[in-house]
Protein backbone atom coordinates (compact mmCIF):
# COMPACT_ATOMS: atom_id res chain seq x y z
CA UNK A 1 0.00 0.00 0.00
CA UNK A 2 2.73 2.61 0.94
CA UNK A 3 4.22 1.60 -2.63
CA UNK A 4 1.39 2.27 -4.63
CA UNK A 5 0.80 6.07 -2.69
CA UNK A 6 4.28 6.67 -3.26
CA UNK A 7 3.99 6.01 -6.52
CA UNK A 8 0.99 7.46 -7.13
CA UNK A 9 2.54 10.67 -5.25
CA UNK A 10 5.44 10.70 -8.05
CA UNK A 11 3.44 10.63 -10.74
CA UNK A 12 1.67 13.34 -10.33
CA UNK A 13 4.03 15.46 -9.48
CA UNK A 14 5.30 16.88 -12.80
CA UNK A 15 2.51 17.58 -14.08
CA UNK A 16 0.09 20.72 -14.28
CA UNK A 17 -3.09 18.51 -11.92
CA UNK A 18 -5.18 19.77 -9.60
CA UNK A 19 -3.23 21.58 -6.11
CA UNK A 20 -5.27 20.86 -2.93
CA UNK A 21 -5.07 24.03 -0.87
CA UNK A 22 -5.36 24.54 2.88
CA UNK A 23 -6.50 26.55 5.87
CA UNK A 24 -6.05 24.92 9.07
CA UNK A 25 -6.24 26.70 12.58
CA UNK A 26 -4.48 24.64 15.59
CA UNK A 27 -5.25 25.51 19.41
CA UNK A 28 -3.19 24.53 22.19
CA UNK A 29 -3.98 25.23 26.27
CA UNK A 30 -1.63 24.26 28.68
CA UNK A 31 -1.04 23.81 32.38
CA UNK A 32 1.99 23.01 34.08
CA UNK A 33 4.70 24.93 31.73
CA UNK A 34 6.05 27.64 33.37
CA UNK A 35 7.32 29.10 30.54
CA UNK A 36 4.90 28.75 27.90
CA UNK A 37 1.73 30.85 26.97
CA UNK A 38 -0.80 29.08 28.35
CA UNK A 39 -2.97 29.46 25.35
CA UNK A 40 -2.05 29.64 21.69
CA UNK A 41 -3.75 30.01 18.20
CA UNK A 42 -1.84 29.65 14.74
CA UNK A 43 -3.27 29.96 11.38
CA UNK A 44 -1.64 28.18 7.96
CA UNK A 45 -2.56 28.45 4.83
CA UNK A 46 -1.35 25.47 2.29
CA UNK A 47 1.43 24.91 5.65
CA UNK A 48 2.64 28.49 5.64
CA UNK A 49 1.68 30.15 8.98
CA UNK A 50 -0.15 33.29 8.26
CA UNK A 51 -1.67 34.21 11.48
CA UNK A 52 -0.33 34.19 15.35
CA UNK A 53 -1.94 34.98 19.06
CA UNK A 54 -0.77 33.86 22.72
CA UNK A 55 -1.87 34.80 26.11
CA UNK A 56 1.24 36.93 26.31
CA UNK A 57 1.31 39.32 23.30
CA UNK A 58 -2.69 39.69 24.09
CA UNK A 59 -2.82 40.36 20.07
CA UNK A 60 -3.42 38.37 16.55
CA UNK A 61 -0.61 39.30 14.71
CA UNK A 62 -0.35 38.51 10.97
CA UNK A 63 3.05 36.25 10.29
CA UNK A 64 3.38 37.23 6.49
CA UNK A 65 3.72 40.50 4.89
CA UNK A 66 1.14 39.65 2.21
CA UNK A 67 -1.42 39.01 5.21
CA UNK A 68 -1.65 42.95 5.84
CA UNK A 69 -3.40 43.33 2.95
CA UNK A 70 -6.75 41.63 4.23
CA UNK A 71 -6.81 44.93 5.92
CA UNK A 72 -7.33 46.75 2.55
CA UNK A 73 -10.93 45.08 2.06
CA UNK A 74 -11.66 44.63 6.05
CA UNK A 75 -10.06 47.23 8.35
CA UNK A 76 -11.08 46.17 11.82
CA UNK A 77 -9.49 42.47 10.57
CA UNK A 78 -7.10 42.30 13.49
CA UNK A 79 -8.50 43.63 15.93
CA UNK A 80 -11.59 42.06 15.95
CA UNK A 81 -9.57 38.79 15.71
CA UNK A 82 -7.83 40.21 18.38
CA UNK A 83 -10.75 40.32 20.77
CA UNK A 84 -12.05 36.83 19.82
CA UNK A 85 -8.81 35.48 20.58
CA UNK A 86 -8.91 37.03 23.94
CA UNK A 87 -12.54 35.78 24.24
CA UNK A 88 -11.57 32.47 23.11
CA UNK A 89 -8.18 32.12 25.83
CA UNK A 90 -10.67 32.13 28.41
CA UNK A 91 -12.96 29.30 27.14
CA UNK A 92 -9.90 27.09 26.13
CA UNK A 93 -8.03 27.67 29.31
CA UNK A 94 -11.61 26.57 30.50
CA UNK A 95 -11.49 23.60 28.38
CA UNK A 96 -8.41 22.29 29.35
CA UNK A 97 -9.83 22.06 33.39
CA UNK A 98 -12.81 20.54 32.32
CA UNK A 99 -10.79 17.57 30.33
CA UNK A 100 -8.66 17.20 32.94
CA UNK A 101 -11.35 16.67 35.27
CA UNK A 102 -12.79 14.23 32.99
CA UNK A 103 -9.27 12.27 33.11
CA UNK A 104 -9.22 12.33 36.83
CA UNK A 105 -6.10 14.70 36.57
CA UNK A 106 -4.76 17.84 38.80
CA UNK A 107 -1.48 18.48 38.97
CA UNK A 108 1.47 17.91 36.63
CA UNK A 109 1.88 18.99 32.26
CA UNK A 110 -1.16 18.77 30.22
CA UNK A 111 -2.30 20.20 26.81
CA UNK A 112 -5.48 20.53 25.04
CA UNK A 113 -5.29 21.22 21.34
CA UNK A 114 -7.75 21.58 18.75
CA UNK A 115 -7.05 21.50 14.95
CA UNK A 116 -9.66 22.28 12.01
CA UNK A 117 -10.06 23.91 8.36
CA UNK A 118 -10.88 23.06 5.07
CA UNK A 119 -9.72 21.69 2.02
CA UNK A 120 -10.26 23.17 -1.49
CA UNK A 121 -9.27 21.69 -4.77
CA UNK A 122 -8.96 24.28 -7.17
CA UNK A 123 -9.66 22.14 -10.41
CA UNK A 124 -12.52 20.15 -9.10
CA UNK A 125 -14.08 22.92 -6.83
CA UNK A 126 -14.45 20.13 -3.91
CA UNK A 127 -14.24 20.89 -0.26
CA UNK A 128 -13.74 19.34 2.42
CA UNK A 129 -13.68 19.88 6.04
CA UNK A 130 -11.93 18.93 9.54
CA UNK A 131 -12.07 19.77 13.34
CA UNK A 132 -10.12 17.06 15.53
CA UNK A 133 -9.98 17.90 19.51
CA UNK A 134 -6.42 16.08 21.40
CA UNK A 135 -5.51 15.48 24.86
CA UNK A 136 -2.08 15.01 25.89
CA UNK A 137 -1.19 14.14 23.13
CA UNK A 138 -4.07 11.47 22.28
CA UNK A 139 -7.28 12.18 20.13
CA UNK A 140 -9.78 12.91 21.82
CA UNK A 141 -12.86 14.03 19.53
CA UNK A 142 -12.87 13.82 15.80
CA UNK A 143 -15.54 15.16 13.50
CA UNK A 144 -16.89 12.81 9.87
CA UNK A 145 -17.09 15.40 7.77
CA UNK A 146 -19.44 13.05 5.52
CA UNK A 147 -21.55 12.17 8.12
CA UNK A 148 -21.54 15.13 10.84
CA UNK A 149 -21.16 12.97 13.45
CA UNK A 150 -18.23 12.81 16.05
CA UNK A 151 -16.11 10.59 16.77
CA UNK A 152 -15.28 9.59 20.40
CA UNK A 153 -12.04 6.92 20.63
CA UNK A 154 -11.96 7.26 24.74
CA UNK A 155 -14.77 7.46 27.19
CA UNK A 156 -14.40 10.21 28.79
CA UNK A 157 -15.02 11.81 25.25
CA UNK A 158 -18.53 10.02 24.85
CA UNK A 159 -20.29 12.72 27.00
CA UNK A 160 -19.59 15.75 24.32
CA UNK A 161 -19.81 12.89 21.38
CA UNK A 162 -23.69 12.36 22.48
CA UNK A 163 -24.61 16.57 22.80
CA UNK A 164 -22.89 17.58 19.48
CA UNK A 165 -24.54 15.08 17.59
CA UNK A 166 -28.10 16.00 18.03
CA UNK A 167 -27.29 19.72 18.07
CA UNK A 168 -28.67 20.61 14.51
CA UNK A 169 -27.89 24.65 14.76
CA UNK A 170 -24.21 23.67 15.28
CA UNK A 171 -24.66 21.29 12.73
CA UNK A 172 -25.70 23.64 10.27
CA UNK A 173 -23.49 26.30 11.64
CA UNK A 174 -20.31 23.92 11.10
CA UNK A 175 -21.60 22.78 7.79
CA UNK A 176 -21.95 26.66 6.29
CA UNK A 177 -18.38 27.44 8.25
CA UNK A 178 -16.64 24.34 6.30
CA UNK A 179 -18.62 24.63 2.83
CA UNK A 180 -18.82 28.40 2.17
CA UNK A 181 -16.78 29.88 4.72
CA UNK A 182 -13.83 28.53 5.43
CA UNK A 183 -12.92 28.23 1.44
CA UNK A 184 -14.12 31.52 0.65
CA UNK A 185 -11.39 32.65 3.45
CA UNK A 186 -8.79 30.16 2.07
CA UNK A 187 -9.27 31.51 -1.31
CA UNK A 188 -8.96 35.69 -0.33
CA UNK A 189 -5.50 34.40 1.63
CA UNK A 190 -4.18 32.34 -1.58
CA UNK A 191 -5.01 35.67 -3.46
CA UNK A 192 -3.31 38.01 -0.98
CA UNK A 193 -0.29 35.77 -0.73
CA UNK A 194 0.13 34.66 -4.61
CA UNK A 195 3.62 35.43 -4.91
CA UNK A 196 4.47 33.73 -2.42
CA UNK A 197 2.42 30.66 -2.19
CA UNK A 198 2.61 30.06 -5.59
CA UNK A 199 6.91 30.04 -5.72
CA UNK A 200 8.71 27.29 -6.13
CA UNK A 201 11.89 27.16 -4.30
CA UNK A 202 14.42 24.29 -5.45
CA UNK A 203 16.39 22.65 -2.15
CA UNK A 204 20.10 22.27 -1.41
CA UNK A 205 20.64 18.29 -1.00
CA UNK A 206 23.32 16.68 1.08
CA UNK A 207 24.39 13.20 1.53
CA UNK A 208 25.04 12.62 5.29
CA UNK A 209 26.37 9.95 7.75
CA UNK A 210 27.04 9.77 10.84
CA UNK A 211 29.57 6.54 10.75
CA UNK A 212 30.67 4.38 7.89
CA UNK A 213 28.07 1.54 9.38
CA UNK A 214 25.48 4.32 9.88
CA UNK A 215 22.76 4.59 6.58
CA UNK A 216 23.11 7.48 4.32
CA UNK A 217 20.49 10.20 4.57
CA UNK A 218 20.25 12.47 1.72
CA UNK A 219 18.11 15.49 3.07
CA UNK A 220 16.49 18.06 1.22
CA UNK A 221 16.01 21.53 2.65
CA UNK A 222 14.68 24.81 1.17
CA UNK A 223 12.19 23.61 -0.95
CA UNK A 224 8.80 24.78 -1.86
CA UNK A 225 5.79 23.59 -1.95
CA UNK A 226 5.47 21.00 0.29
CA UNK A 227 4.02 19.05 -2.80
CA UNK A 228 7.86 16.94 -3.06
CA UNK A 229 8.60 13.38 -3.13
CA UNK A 230 12.16 12.35 -2.26
CA UNK A 231 13.70 8.45 -2.71
CA UNK A 232 16.40 6.43 -3.51
CA UNK A 233 16.58 4.31 -6.70
CA UNK A 234 19.11 1.68 -7.87
CA UNK A 235 20.30 1.35 -11.55
CA UNK A 236 16.95 3.53 -12.66
CA UNK A 237 14.53 1.81 -10.50
CA UNK A 238 13.00 3.02 -7.29
CA UNK A 239 13.80 0.99 -4.02
CA UNK A 240 11.56 0.04 -1.34
CA UNK A 241 13.77 -2.19 1.01
CA UNK A 242 15.89 -0.80 3.33
CA UNK A 243 15.18 3.03 3.30
CA UNK A 244 13.42 4.90 5.60
CA UNK A 245 11.54 7.60 4.53
CA UNK A 246 10.95 10.34 6.62
CA UNK A 247 8.30 13.13 7.19
CA UNK A 248 8.26 16.64 5.81
CA UNK A 249 9.00 19.61 7.93
CA UNK A 250 8.64 23.16 8.03
CA UNK A 251 12.03 25.63 8.03
CA UNK A 252 12.51 28.79 10.28
CA UNK A 253 11.54 30.79 6.19
CA UNK A 254 8.43 29.19 5.21
CA UNK A 255 10.42 26.60 3.11
CA UNK A 256 10.22 22.33 3.98
CA UNK A 257 13.04 19.88 4.55
CA UNK A 258 12.62 16.16 3.98
CA UNK A 259 14.98 13.11 4.27
CA UNK A 260 15.18 9.19 3.51
CA UNK A 261 17.63 6.73 4.95
CA UNK A 262 19.68 3.89 2.85
CA UNK A 263 21.54 1.22 5.02
CA UNK A 264 24.32 0.91 2.94
CA UNK A 265 26.50 -1.71 4.92
CA UNK A 266 25.00 -4.48 3.16
CA UNK A 267 26.31 -2.39 -0.41
CA UNK A 268 29.75 -3.31 -1.84
CA UNK A 269 31.92 -0.62 -2.07
CA UNK A 270 31.79 -1.46 -6.09
CA UNK A 271 28.20 -1.15 -6.05
CA UNK A 272 27.55 2.72 -4.66
CA UNK A 273 27.80 4.55 -8.28
CA UNK A 274 24.45 2.68 -8.86
CA UNK A 275 22.43 4.40 -5.98
CA UNK A 276 21.16 7.74 -6.34
CA UNK A 277 18.89 9.89 -4.40
CA UNK A 278 16.18 11.80 -6.20
CA UNK A 279 14.09 14.62 -5.53
CA UNK A 280 11.16 15.52 -7.44
CA UNK A 281 8.92 19.06 -6.76
CA UNK A 282 5.48 19.86 -7.89
CA UNK A 283 5.57 21.26 -11.05
CA UNK A 284 9.65 21.05 -11.70
CA UNK A 285 9.94 18.70 -14.92
CA UNK A 286 13.81 18.30 -13.82
CA UNK A 287 14.63 15.74 -11.04
CA UNK A 288 17.43 16.99 -8.88
CA UNK A 289 19.92 12.99 -8.93
CA UNK A 290 22.46 12.88 -6.35
CA UNK A 291 25.06 9.95 -6.97
CA UNK A 292 25.57 8.05 -4.19
CA UNK A 293 29.64 8.67 -3.43
CA UNK A 294 31.74 8.09 -0.22
CA UNK A 295 33.39 11.42 -1.87
CA UNK A 296 30.13 13.58 -1.55
CA UNK A 297 29.39 12.55 1.79
CA UNK A 298 29.30 14.44 4.65
CA UNK A 299 30.74 12.38 7.59
CA UNK A 300 31.07 13.06 11.67
CA UNK A 301 34.73 11.85 10.58
CA UNK A 302 35.30 13.79 8.14
CA UNK A 303 33.54 16.89 9.05
CA UNK A 304 32.83 16.93 12.66
CA UNK A 305 32.09 20.38 12.95
CA UNK A 306 30.10 20.89 9.92
CA UNK A 307 28.04 17.65 10.74
CA UNK A 308 27.49 18.00 13.79
CA UNK A 309 26.07 21.52 12.97
CA UNK A 310 23.92 20.01 10.67
CA UNK A 311 22.16 17.54 12.49
CA UNK A 312 21.66 19.53 15.96
CA UNK A 313 19.72 22.25 12.65
CA UNK A 314 17.82 18.97 11.29
CA UNK A 315 17.34 18.47 15.55
CA UNK A 316 16.18 22.16 16.21
CA UNK A 317 13.96 22.34 13.32
CA UNK A 318 11.71 18.55 14.40
CA UNK A 319 11.47 20.37 17.57
CA UNK A 320 10.49 23.82 16.39
CA UNK A 321 8.08 21.70 13.93
CA UNK A 322 7.01 19.95 16.77
CA UNK A 323 6.43 22.36 19.17
CA UNK A 324 4.24 24.47 15.71
CA UNK A 325 1.97 21.63 15.74
CA UNK A 326 2.28 21.21 19.34
CA UNK A 327 0.70 24.61 20.26
CA UNK A 328 -0.82 25.47 17.37
CA UNK A 329 -4.30 27.35 16.74
CA UNK A 330 -7.90 28.93 16.98
CA UNK A 331 -9.60 32.04 16.74
CA UNK A 332 -13.00 31.96 18.53
CA UNK A 333 -14.29 30.58 21.49
CA UNK A 334 -16.86 31.58 24.57
CA UNK A 335 -17.60 29.77 27.96
CA UNK A 336 -20.28 27.86 29.09
CA UNK A 337 -20.94 25.44 32.06
CA UNK A 338 -22.91 22.29 31.83
CA UNK A 339 -24.64 21.42 34.65
CA UNK A 340 -22.46 18.88 36.54
CA UNK A 341 -20.03 18.61 33.87
CA UNK A 342 -19.00 21.66 32.73
CA UNK A 343 -18.46 22.62 29.55
CA UNK A 344 -15.63 21.93 26.67
CA UNK A 345 -16.28 24.99 23.70
CA UNK A 346 -14.56 25.07 20.85
CA UNK A 347 -14.09 27.58 18.15
CA UNK A 348 -13.55 28.00 14.70
CA UNK A 349 -11.10 30.52 12.92
CA UNK A 350 -11.39 33.01 11.02
CA UNK A 351 -14.74 33.68 12.80
CA UNK A 352 -15.65 30.33 13.68
CA UNK A 353 -18.70 28.63 15.60
CA UNK A 354 -18.50 28.69 19.78
CA UNK A 355 -19.86 25.78 21.28
CA UNK A 356 -20.16 24.20 24.67
CA UNK A 357 -19.57 20.76 25.24
CA UNK A 358 -23.21 20.48 25.78
CA UNK A 359 -23.57 21.74 22.40
CA UNK A 360 -25.45 24.70 23.00
CA UNK A 361 -24.68 27.61 21.24
CA UNK A 362 -23.17 30.42 22.98
CA UNK A 363 -22.46 33.06 19.80
CA UNK A 364 -24.56 35.65 18.62
CA UNK A 365 -26.58 35.55 15.28
CA UNK A 366 -23.92 37.46 13.77
CA UNK A 367 -21.86 34.79 14.48
CA UNK A 368 -22.52 33.33 11.03
CA UNK A 369 -21.17 36.13 9.10
CA UNK A 370 -17.58 36.36 7.26
CA UNK A 371 -16.38 39.39 9.65
CA UNK A 372 -17.37 37.68 13.14
CA UNK A 373 -16.94 34.08 14.45
CA UNK A 374 -19.08 31.03 13.09
CA UNK A 375 -19.90 29.26 16.31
Amino acid sequence: METLTLSLLLLSLHGAAAVTHSLKYFYTSSSGLPNFPKFVTVGLVDELEISHYDSNTRREEPKQDWMSSVTDEDPQYWKRNTEISLGSQQVHINNIEVVKQRFNQTGGVHIFQEMYGCEWDDETNEVKGFRQLGFDGEDFLSLDFLSGTWIAPRPQAVITKHKWDHDEVMKARYNHYFTEYCPEYLKKYLKYGSSSLMRTELPLVSLLQKTPSSPVCCHATGFYPERAALFWRKDGEELHEDVDHGEILPNHDGTFQMSVDLKVSSVPAGDWGRYECVFQLAGVETDNVTRLDAAVIRTNGEKPFDMTFIFIIIAAVAVLALIIGFAVGFMSYRKKKDKGQGNVMTPLNPSPPVTSEAGSDSSSAESVNASTQLM
